[in-house]
C-alpha cells in the first residue's frame, strides 16, 4: 500500500520498517526480500529512519506504528 501509493501518499520508510520487523520475526525469506527491493528505491537517509522507526515499535510492543 505505502509503497505503491494505493490510498495514501507513496512511502517507502514504512513498508520498509514493516518488512525489517516481518524479517526480523522469523518471515525472513520473503520480508527480507520486499524490504531489499523497497531499499534500492530509497536514500541512506530514509533506511535509517525505517530501521529507527522498527526498533521503536518493536520497543513499544507496536503500540501506534
Amino acid at each position: 500500500m505505502y509503497a505503491t501509493g494505493q490510498g495514501v501518499l507513496q512511502d517507502y520508510v514504512r513498508p520498509h520498517m514493516w518488512w525489517n520487523i516481518a524479517a526480523s520475526s522469523g518471515d525472513s525469506e520473503k520480508a527480507s526480500g520486499n524490504r531489499d527491493i523497497v531499499a534500492k528505491r530509497m536514500t541512506p537517509a530514509q533506511i535509517a529512519k525505517a530501521q529507527d522507526l522498527a526498533r521503536e515499535c518493536v520497543a513499544r510492543n507496536y503500540e501506534g506504528c
